[in-house]
């Protein structure tokens, strides 16, 4: 085929170099020929071939390079045209953080005054707010999903206790990091404990968010003690011991294990 196609290419004018030229030279001008690749015309290199599922002709192969990974996508994609980042890694990063402040709106949300009827105080005495309060305070700044804990490393599990450190971001902006820790007495309860410390980290990490102030000014404790707790006697069920404890005015007096008693 190559051949014919090679003699269909010669003029009427070059008949009698044709005749004159020796096989041998004939030959070496058609094994050349065939080795050589056809130039395709104008009109074939602007119009692409339709591929037939039966060609034996080969696929070229892409130049790029295989991604295999993620982490080979993230440095792929990154910073080309149109390419789009896999995200920080919050396991180590501290991006945007310090860079500007949150809007007045979002830090008047944080910043707000806690409302007396939320504080709840244990029983040795220690004012807390329950977590769940510091979620909605986050919910109401920065909207549902618009914050979020990542861990910043495994989680520790000690004989007694359960630890793990976590970074508090916010619009996609680191604002704190903070340990979280729970006790636990029994091998069972370390995924409850697990939460707990994630919890335990939400609240230290929004102190640096101004969430709930008062709870670490002691003046404000001491008024808000005098004014909605009050300090009783109890006597534990099964020892028979009595100490004071602390609890709400509004709250339900002790009944189990500790029953409330008169001094």
């Amino acid at each position: 085929m190559a051949l014919r196609s090679f003699r269909g290419l010669l003029t009427p004018s070059s008949a009698s170099a044709r005749v004159a030229t020796p096989i041998a030279s004939v030959s070496r001008r058609h094994a050349t020929t065939k080795a050589a690749p056809a130039r395709p015309s104008a009109s074939a290199a602007s119009t692409p071939a339709a591929s037939s599922p039966n060609s034996s002709t080969p696929t070229p192969a892409s130049t790029s390079n295989p991604v295999s990974s993620h982490q080979d996508l993230s440095e792929a994609t990154n910073g080309e045209p149109g390419g789009t980042t896999l995200g920080e890694n919050w396991a180590t990063s501290f991006a945007g953080m310090s860079v500007q402040p949150f809007d007045s709106r979002i830090a008047d949300v944080l910043e707000a005054p806690i409302k007396e009827e939320d504080v709840e105080i244990k029983p040795d005495g220690l004012l807390y707010l329950p977590e769940i309060k510091y979620r909605r305070v986050l919910n109401r700044a920065f909207g549902p999903g618009g914050w979020g804990l990542a861990p910043r490393g495994e989680t520790n599990v000690g004989a007694k206790i359960v630890s793990r450190e976590w970074a508090l971001v916010c619009l996609g902006r680191f604002v704190a990091t903070a340990r979280g820790e729970q006790e636990y007495f029994d091998p069972s309860g370390v995924a409850t404990a697990s939460e707990a410390a994630k919890s335990n980290a939400l609240v230290r990490c929004c102190k640096d968010l101004g969430i709930a102030h008062e709870l670490w000014t002691p003046r404000w404790i001491d008024n808000f003690k005098s004014k909605h707790c009050v300090e009783v006697w109890a006597e534990n069920a099964t020892t028979g011991r009595k100490r004071k404890l602390w609890r709400r005015k509004d709250a339900s007096p002790f009944q189990y294990p500790n029953k409330e008693v008169r001094s």
